[in-house]
């Protein structure tokens, strides 16, 4: 199976991701825990040009070319060979998060993430969680980390919002696939959502 975690930034979803990819193994199954924009060596290099500095360093236009060349090397270099060895990924982001973000919040793109998706990518997760939580404690969250990967967090609440209602709106679009998760409690509590959700 590939699973995705999403949601805005500060939800909670790299330790969920990590608590579900942990229960997995400790059923005997090989897991890959992944993360995007990275997961390979060529797509670590692109993470880096989007996820530091300003908040307008990029055109959305850009943005969503850059995520969509990450995930391709992601793809091609760790989730496929996982995938065909039988292995069980868990990647921290994909496709959802170039929709809502590129596709909802920054600009009105989603035609054109959904066309490079179908060209250059081509599949979507069995499973993608959705942690939904209050956009001002997920900023706070995130401001609090610190690090130099804040230029999301940077856009401000308004923007936090944004994604939230676009996050929202693709658990909606995709019923069958994405599930919205409760992300208020301790990480055990939504851990425990996402077991029975999964």
């Amino acid at each position: 199976m590939l699973i995705s975690f999403e949601g805005i930034d500060g939800c909670g979803k790299t330790t969920q991701a990590r608590l579900l990819a942990e229960a997995l193994r400790a059923q005997g199954r090989e897991v890959v825990l992944t993360r995007e924009p990275g997961g390979s060596p060529g797509a670590e290099e692109i993470r880096r040009l989007l996820v530091e500095g300003a908040g307008e360093r990029w055109s959305p236009e850009t943005e969503c070319l850059l995520f969509t060349a990450a995930r391709r090397d992601h793809l091609e270099r760790t989730i496929r060979p996982a995938l065909d060895r039988g292995a069980t990924v868990i990647t921290d982001r994909f496709a959802d998060s170039t929709r809502v973000y590129q596709g909802a919040a920054r600009g009105d793109l989603r035609a054109m993430v959904d066309r490079l998706h179908a060209l250059t990518i081509g599949i979507e997760p069995d499973r993608s969680f959705v942690i939904d939580i209050d956009p001002a404690t997920g900023l706070a969250r995130g401001t609090a980390r610190g690090g130099t990967e804040d230029r999301f967090e940077r856009l401000g609440l308004g923007f936090q919002e944004r994604l939230a209602q676009g996050f929202r709106a693709l658990a909606a679009e995709y019923p069958d696939r994405v599930r919205l998760i409760d992300g208020r409690g301790t990480p055990d509590q939504v851990a425990a959502r996402i077991r029975s959700a999964l």
